[in-house]
C-alpha cells in the first residue's frame, strides 16, 4: 500500500489530486476550530460530563469532536448521509424517482440535487433541535437575530462540508463524504491515545492493559480488512445467441456477494437505538437517572450485560433487514434470466432465486456475528481494563474501508496510466 502511494506521488496528475484532497481536509480541520457564536464553552463542557453512552457521545465520536465543541461543523456531514439514505429508499418506493435513476448521468445529477436540498432541510431541523434542546442552557443569545445566527451557522457548516465532499469526489482521490468522516474519526486518535497513556501514568490502569490494547487494535484492523474484502463468488454462464452474423454471449463470469454487504449501517442503527435510554437519562430526575444507568446503559453492572445482548440482537436483525433491501434475489434472478444468464447446475427462475437466498443467508449470519463482536468489544475492554476504548466497530470499519478504497482508486489510476495495451509499436 505504501508502495502504491509512493508511485502515485511521482505522477504529476495524481500528485495534484492528492494535494487537492489534503487542502480540502485542511479547510475542514480549520473549520472545526470555529465555534458557533453566542455559546458558553464552560456550560457545554458541563453538559457533556454525564453523556457517556448516550447518542450525544456517539455523535461527537463520529463528528471528530465538533459536536462537543459545538463548532460550525457540529451537525457534520450526517444530514447529507441521512438524505442519501432517504432518497435511496424513496427511489424504490416512488416510480418517478426510479425512472429518474435509470436516465443515466442526467438523472443522477437531478437526484444529487434533490439530496442536497433534503440535506439542508435536515441540517436546519437538527440545528433548531440543538439550539432549543440539548444546548439551550449554553446559549447566551437573547434576540431572534442572535438565535437565527446560531442556527444558520450550523446549517452553513453542513453546506460547506457537502461542498468540500463533492469537490474531493470530483477533483481529488476517493469518495469525499467518506474521507470527511474518516478525517473526523482519525483526528480523535492522538487525544484518546494521550488520555490512555495519562491514565496509566497516574496509576488508574495497568501498563499491561495498554500493551494488550495495542495488540488487540492491530488484530481488529486485520479482522476488519479480512471481513471487508471477503466475498463469495457465484459462477454465472451466459448462453450463446446469434444476432445477424455475429454471435453474442457464451462468456463466464461471477456474482460477487460480500460478507459485509451492509457495511456499518447495522451498527449505526443499533447504536442509535441502544443509546436512547442513556439519552433519556440526561433529561430525567436523579432517581430515574440512576435506575436507567444501572439497568439500561453500559455504565451499570447489570446494564452492561443487557446493553451487550440488545446490541447483538439489533445488529443481527438490521444486518438481515438491510441485506434484504440491498440484494433482491428475485429481481437478480429475473435479470439473469432476461439476459440469458444462469448459474451452472441451477434452473433459471425461482430455483435461482432460492439458491441466491440460501447462499446470502449463509454469508449474512457470519457477517452479523462479526459486526456484533466489533460493536461490543470496546464496551467489554473498557469495563475490564478501566481504559477508555472509544473506537468500536463503526469507526474502525469506516477508517479501514476508506483507506482500502483510496488504495484501490490509486491502483486503478496507476493501471490506466501504465497499461500499454495488446498492440506494441516496433
Amino acid at each position: 500500500m505504501l508502495d502504491t502511494f509512493a508511485k502515485a506521488w511521482k505522477i504529476e496528475s495524481l500528485r495534484k489530486k492528492m494535494l487537492f484532497t489534503l487542502f480540502m481536509l485542511l479547510i475542514y480541520r480549520l473549520g472545526s476550530h470555529i465555534a458557533v457564536p453566542y455559546m458558553n464553552s464552560q456550560v457545554i463542557s458541563q453538559l457533556f460530563s454525564g453523556t457517556s453512552g448516550s447518542i450525544f457521545s456517539f455523535l461527537d465520536l463520529m463528528a471528530g469532536g465538533n459536536f462537543r465543541r459545538f463548532t460550525i461543523f457540529a451537525a457534520n456531514i450526517y444530514p447529507y448521509i441521512t438524505a442519501s439514505i432517504v432518497i435511496q429508499l424513496l427511489t424504490i418506493a416512488i416510480p418517478s424517482l426510479e425512472a429518474l435513476a435509470k436516465e443515466g448521468e442526467t438523472g443522477r445529477k437531478t437526484i444529487a440535487k434533490y439530496t442536497r436540498y433534503l440535506a439542508i432541510v435536515i441540517a436546519l431541523i437538527q440545528a433548531i433541535g440543538y439550539t432549543f434542546g440539548f444546548f439551550q442552557k449554553a446559549i447566551n443569545a437573547t434576540s431572534p437575530v442572535e438565535y437565527a445566527t446560531i442556527i444558520l451557522s450550523i446549517v452553513a457548516g453542513t453546506a460547506i462540508l457537502i461542498w468540500i465532499g463533492e469537490q474531493i469526489t470530483e477533483h481529488g482521490i476517493g469518495n469525499g463524504i467518506s474521507i470527511l468522516i474518516f478525517a473526523g474519526i482519525v483526528s480523535r486518535f492522538p487525544i484518546d491515545i494521550m488520555q490512555s497513556i495519562r491514565t496509566v501514568q497516574i496509576g488508574q490502569a495497568s501498563p499491561i492493559f495498554l500493551v494488550l490494547f495495542i495488540i488487540i487494535a492491530v488484530a481488529i484492523v486485520f479482522f476488519v480488512v479480512t471481513l471487508t474484502e471477503g466475498e463469495r463468488r457465484i459462477p454465472v454462464q451466459y448462453a450463446k445467441r446469434v444476432v445477424g452474423r455475429k454471435m453474442y454471449g457464451g462468456q463466464a463470469t461471477h456474482i460477487p456477494i460480500k460478507v459485509l454487504m451492509t457495511g456499518v449501517m447495522p451498527i449505526i442503527f443499533a447504536n442509535s437505538l441502544t443509546a436512547i435510554p442513556a439519552t433519556i437519562a440526561i433529561f430525567t430526575g436523579e432517581n430515574t437517572r440512576n435506575w436507567i444507568t444501572k439497568w439500561l446503559t453500559p455504565n451499570g453492572g447489570p446494564g452492561v450485560v443487557i446493553y451487550t445482548i440488545m446490541t447483538v440482537l439489533l445488529i443481527v436483525f438490521f444486518t438481515f433487514f438491510y441485506t434484504t433491501i440491498q440484494f433482491n434475489t428475485v429481481e437478480y434472478s429475473k435479470n439473469l434470466q432476461q439476459n440469458g444468464g444462469f448459474i451452472p447446475g441451477i434452473r433459471p427462475g425461482k430455483p435461482t432465486s432460492d439458491y441466491l437466498g440460501r447462499t446470502l443467508n449463509r454469508l449474512v449470519m457470519p457477517g452479523a456475528i462479526a459486526l456484533s463482536i466489533l460493536a461490543v468489544l470496546p464496551t467489554i475492554l473498557t469495563k475490564a481494563s478501566g481504559l477508555q476504548f472509544n473506537y468500536g466497530g463503526t469507526s474502525i470499519i469506516i477508517v479501514v474501508g476508506v483507506v482500502l478504497e483510496i488504495h484501490r482508486v490509486l491502483e486503478q489510476q496507476l493501471l490506466m496510466r501504465n497499461y500499454k495495451g495488446f498492440l506494441k509499436r516496433k
